[in-house]
């Protein structure tokens, strides 16, 4: 495996027969224990390089922060494994992820030491810590004047990718992928990027010699088309675990930790049974409850020692280890076991491939390792599958090899573990590219939380571009989540073909390139540029071989056991990280080091926009591969550009810079300086530039460009800042364009900022529209909602028997308003959970607000039909 950039040491909580502790990370084992107080986990992140101390939002914690604060002191933890009282438990800790100036992490960590603080880890060329905390010690954190920002551990759930269905017959009559399916296919759409056509082009460069970081739940070592590349090594290189037992979180929800307590051989009592150990030395057992059809019983007897790691599990359920052989890390032997035996008469696998590690935590524990859910094995099979169905059927980048970094539970994963598991992927595992198709989104989206923070940094400093999904909770818009808004991150959107919607789906779609409804849309709370791109957010792809087949009924067809077609953003992001695996092969066969920068810039500066779309729905447009390629084999780089514009929004205060950004954003109600409907309103813009000397830019927009007015070139002279003037006219409803910077002496366009403009209908008694929606399209309609409004009203009429349709009401701040969740809150659906012809939201948060209408793909007619109506009580 080749390894593209330095390596930075970095050492997870695991089994050393050395001491653990060490100048680049240091861990402590929790301790003590409390029935009545909760905890979580703080990261610190620290930025280092430059002697300046980078910007940062004067509130460090927020209010996303303080919330979870507050729950986590009002629950009781217990640890995993219930039925040992013996493990021990502190609960009266607090575990944060936080950001400081550079240069300051041994200071820091003295201070948190000095108050009683552990710091369980340091990594000292990426400026990262992680530490705990008691609650009532939080404060002095955020008193510390190095610290910049504070992220709270918590759990995030593993996106819902299945889609949902009716069982009714579909529209299109499709088939089923097979062996005979071509690797150009509508089910796994790689080529909508064109990463068949590149790979037909350059057939040494199908992502060979380069290693993708999968940051997920886990991926099934058994998959056939995970075990080799296209040259015939090895698939997954390696597979390791980032949850850590040190970890309140962690500690509380991962299962797959194994406690376990003292016993000495050769046989021992526990669990109301004799057990016989392969020898009389001094071991540690444990149970680990994993059914298994066709398995005697659901319990696994797991024996550990600590002195010289060695691991033995009871695979025969015999209660006898003495037949058992030691199960070594999987990095070294590439030792794969399995819980219960296969039956070759069935389809399914019964047999579940795992791996095991040593953990020191605790006095000794193992952790097993494999991907309970599938979500993790599904991305993995789309960014780098090969040979999918036995046939030609490949994902993007069928010649990369693989790393599995689990970070998941069954359903969650902590924020700790995340970061845990992006700092070792970037640092210590060679890998060229990471795919992470799992966020979350908070009110305050800005890109300046302690783990956007790090992410750049990991970027910048490791050279390895990350690659995330923007998020389903769209179709509002600023919906995108962390951490993909970090400014270093490419934050990717989930588009559909027509094509796909047939295959995928048996659904005829209006649209030939379209957007999914559930796709976070941008932009940024301080107007940053987000979404990056977009790339297909559907595809049948891989799953652990022990799963039932998951076509959709509509479909029509039958899945084997082993393959699944799931649709989101987490699906459109590891397209893109195949994509640049595909550059990146490319690059290395020409001897080129491509940077992250470079890589960044070609991607954006080639994707394909498309006019049916937004500019906040897609940013600059679907990843294009072959045209990226031409952008970067000429070894042109662009200009460093810097654009800073008005933001007007309800947290525009609370900005780094309050009431500017990177882009220009005004959602404001028109009496805080908002944009009333038929408007017109001047915004200054400043453009500065790293290039020497006196730089001219053509100035141009994509998008509503009937909307926005800028002159047509901008000289921008070295060391100062020139004015760009943007004059919008805009009626009522959501505008936006991407602006785009290029310089003529170089090849790609330098610079692209988004311009968005809100203007909020203005409600007197009340307010309607009346549309039409495309099936599977978006409506977005903008409501100004005054302070003092006591309850916003809505109301949907005019819909046919035959239309699915339904609105979600985004509040001023970004997230959705709806107390249900809204996935089934469609007209014509049985047993819906809310009412979606009428609903009321009290107390509404002042603003502008999003309602979004959208057509399921099951809705009958083309174009739906439907009136809109908003009522306000009270209000100023």
């Amino acid at each position: 495996m080749r390894h593209r950039f330095p390596h930075i040491p970095f050492h997870p909580t695991s089994y050393s027969s050395g001491d653990h502790t060490s100048s680049v990370l240091r861990w402590s084992v929790v301790r003590g224990a409390s029935a009545s107080a909760a905890g979580i986990l703080l990261l610190v992140g620290l930025a280092t390089g430059s002697a300046a101390a980078e910007p940062h939002r004067e509130d460090k914690i927020g209010d996303h922060g303080r919330a979870l604060l507050a729950e986590y002191q009002t629950q009781t933890f217990a640890a995993a494994d219930a039925d040992d009282p013996d493990v021990p438990v502190d609960t009266d800790f607090v575990t944060l992820i936080v950001a400081t100036n550079p240069g300051s992490t041994d200071e820091v960590a003295e201070r948190v030491e000095s108050f009683g603080g552990e710091v369980n880890g340091v990594e000292d060329q990426l400026g990262y810590l992680r530490i705990n905390v008691d609650f009532a010690d939080v404060e002095r954190v955020e008193d510390i004047d190095e610290v910049l920002a504070i992220d709270v551990d918590e759990l995030i759930e593993v996106p819902e990718v299945a889609p949902r269905t009716t069982e009714a017959a579909g529209d299109v009559d499709a088939e089923a992928p097979g062996p005979d399916t071509p690797d150009d296919n509508p089910y796994m759409p790689a080529n909508e990027i064109g990463a068949v056509d590149f790979r037909d082009r350059h057939p040494q460069a199908d992502g060979r010699d380069v290693t993708i970081g999968v940051l997920d739940t886990g991926v099934d070592l058994d998959h056939p088309a995970l075990q080799e590349t296209t040259t015939g090594d090895p698939k997954i290189v390696d597979w390791v675990n980032a949850t850590d037992p040190n970890n309140l979180v962690d500690l509380v929800n991962d299962d797959f930790f194994v406690f376990m307590s003292d016993v000495s051989g050769p046989t021992f009592e526990a669990h109301g049974h004799t057990w016989t150990a392969p020898d009389s030395g001094d071991w540690r057992f444990g149970l680990f409850e994993y059914p298994v059809a066709g398995a005697e019983e659901d319990d696994w007897g797991v024996l550990f020692r600590p002195e010289d790691g060695t691991i033995l599990v009871d695979l025969h359920q015999n209660r006898d280890f003495s037949d058992e052989e030691p199960i070594e890390e999987f990095s070294e032997s590439r030792d794969v076991r399995h819980f219960g035996e296969d039956d070759p008469d069935t389809e399914i696998s019964e047999a579940h491939a795992f791996v095991a590690t040593g953990l020191d935590a605790h006095g000794g524990m193992v952790h097993i390792g494999l991907d309970h859910h599938g979500h993790g094995t599904h991305v993995a099979g789309i960014a780098a599958g090969h040979g999918l169905f036995g046939g030609q059927m490949n994902g993007a980048a069928p010649g990369a090899e693989v790393v599995s970094m689990r970070a998941c539970y069954s359903t969650q994963c902590s924020t700790a573990a995340l970061t845990d598991g992006m700092v070792q992927l970037a640092t210590s595992h060679g890998v060229d590219v990471i795919n992470m198709s799992i966020g979350g989104l908070q009110a305050l989206n800005d890109g300046q939380d302690a783990r956007d923070l790090l992410y750049n940094r990991l970027v910048e400093e490791t050279g390895v571009q990350m690659f995330i999904s923007a998020g389903n909770d769209g179709a509002g818009m600023n919906t995108v989540g962390l951490p993909s808004v970090a400014d270093r991150v490419m934050a990717v959107g989930a588009s559909v073909s027509a094509e796909t919607w047939a295959a995928n789906y048996g659904a005829e779609a209006v649209r030939d390139h379209g957007l999914f409804p559930f796709s976070s849309r941008g932009p940024r709370e301080d107007g940053g540029f987000k979404p990056d791109i977009t790339a297909p957010g559907s595809a049948i792809s891989a799953t652990p071989v022990h799963t039932e087949g998951a076509p959709v009924p509509e479909a029509g067809y039958e899945l084997p056991p082993g393959y699944a077609m799931y649709n989101g953003t987490s699906m459109a992001a590891p397209q893109a990280a195949g994509g640049a695996a595909l550059l990146l092969s490319k690059a290395d066969q020409e001897g080129r080091y491509v940077s992250p920068a470079e890589l960044r810039a070609a991607i954006a500066g080639s994707a394909e926009f498309h006019d049916s779309l937004t500019a906040l729905e897609q940013g600059n447009g679907q990843f294009d591969v072959p045209e990226a390629w031409n952008l970067l084999r000429h070894d042109s780089p662009v200009d460093d550009v810097t654009v800073t514009g008005p933001v007007c929004t309800e947290q525009s205060g609370q900005l780094v810079t309050p009431g500017s950004g990177p882009g220009l954003y005004n959602r404001c109600l028109v009496d805080d300086g908002g944009h009333a409907p038929g408007e017109t309103q001047t915004y200054d813009l400043e453009v500065s530039t790293a290039a020497s000397g006196t730089q001219r830019y053509r100035v141009s927009v994509l998008g509503d460009e009937d909307v926005f007015q800028l002159p047509r070139t901008l000289r921008v002279d070295d060391g100062a800042a020139a004015e760009l003037e943007v004059t919008a006219t805009a009626e009522q409803g959501v505008h936006s364009a991407v602006l785009q910077l290029d310089n003529p002496r170089t090849r790609g366009v330098d610079h692209t900022a988004l311009l968005t403009i809100v203007a909020g209908a203005e409600v007197a008694d009340s307010w309607s529209v009346s549309e039409e929606v495309d099936r599977a399209g978006v409506d977005n309609h903008p409501v100004a909602v005054p302070p003092g409004t006591q309850e916003v009203t809505v109301r949907m009429s005019g819909v046919a028997d035959t239309s699915v349709l339904r609105w979600v009401a985004f509040s001023p701040l970004g997230p959705t308003a709806e107390e249900v969740p809204p996935g089934d809150c469609y007209t014509g659906r049985p047993n819906v959970e809310c009412d979606p012809l009428v609903r009321t939201y009290t107390d509404p948060q002042p603003g502008v607000w999003d309602l979004a209408v959208d057509a399921s793909r099951l809705s009958g007619p083309d174009q739906s039909p439907y009136e809109l109506e908003v009522t306000l009580t009270g209000g100023e």
